[in-house]
């Protein structure tokens, strides 16, 4: 009796733990959903509005851009109607951003035109550079690398205004070399692969000195094999932080044919509200399926801790 009374207090308490486990399991999938959703909505909101019609959502969303004779906003009113789903699919929105206005694509080119050339030269500069830091000691080194942590920790905000003023002196104001100069020799690179780096072994890089191996040698089959995740990490960061760049082309551009898509996204006025959702699916379309494609080369470089695969 006693051995069965005590057989059943264990798978009590045994039920007991799975319930309460159980409970735990359900709440936080519970949690993780909720805020799954949160996250997503604005995007779901974004990919259907961009199908509706534009005096539908006018009559959605027209009282949020609605100004008053002096010009001023009015203040949201409760007649603003979150609509998930279109009452009638259309793509005049796509029709007149792709085909009816190419203004549009044309800013969405001058995104491409910024970005893509940033990302490459910035992290070639960056890889010869933090080799170079990872390599060498010493107190120049030392000083410089100090000198780019600290223009680093600069908000880009505090940076603008040398910029401009430099843009002007060499005669870039208002050209694409405004934009590409300061993103090519931007620290930010320089400063992560540098990390990267100097987590490869010495013993590694003296093994491979004690072979013969010279210093393109080591820095192409051994420094650059060891590092690739962190730099496809760098350059999808890279990407992401220039694609959606505003400050940089309002402040050194002022031919607006000049600016990238993501200026006209932050400055979306009573006349462009309709074609505002399909814009932003277009534009989103570059980041996501660069996440997509690159999502285990970033988790890889963010995890990276140096050594040798076996």
């Amino acid at each position: 009796m006693d051995m069965r009374l005590g057989d059943d207090i264990l798978l009590r308490r045994k039920k007991k733990k799975k319930i309460i486990s159980d409970t735990k399991t359900a709440l936080v999938t519970a949690a993780a959903v909720v805020f799954a959703v949160l996250f997503l909505a604005p995007i779901i909101l974004t990919f259907t509005n961009s199908f509706m019609s534009a005096s539908e959502i006018s009559a959605n969303y027209g009282s949020i851009f609605e100004k008053t004779d002096k010009g001023a906003k009015v203040f949201i009113s409760k007649t603003v109607n979150l609509k998930f789903i279109p009452d009638m699919v259309s793509f005049t929105q796509y029709y007149t951003v792709l085909l009816k206005s190419p203004e549009y694509l044309l800013k969405f080119w001058n995104s491409v035109v910024y970005v893509v050339p940033i990302v490459v030269v910035q992290l070639a500069i960056a890889v010869l550079a933090a080799y170079g830091f990872s390599r060498y000691d010493g107190k120049l080194k030392r000083a410089i690398f100090f000198a780019y942590i600290i223009i680093m920790l600069m908000p880009y905000q505090v940076t603008l205004v040398p910029n401009f003023l430099v843009s002007r002196a060499i005669g870039t104001y208002d050209t694409v070399w405004a934009i590409l100069l300061p993103g090519f020799f931007s620290p930010f690179a320089v400063y992560l692969l540098t990390k990267f780096m100097k987590r490869i072994p010495t013993e590694v890089v003296e093994a491979a000195s004690i072979d013969g191996a010279n210093e393109w040698m080591i820095f192409s089959r051994i420094n650059m094999p060891l590092v690739k995740g962190g730099i496809a990490s760098i350059a999808i960061l890279i990407f992401f932080d220039y694609w959606n760049m505003v400050e940089q082309p309002l402040i050194l551009l002022s031919d607006s044919d000049m600016h990238p898509l993501s200026v006209f996204l932050s400055r979306i006025n009573t006349g462009e509200i309709s074609l505002a959702f399909a814009v932003a699916v277009i534009y989103l379309i570059p980041p996501l399926l660069i996440f997509l494609y690159g999502e285990d080369y970033l988790v890889e470089g963010i995890s990276y801790q140096g050594g040798i695969k076996g």
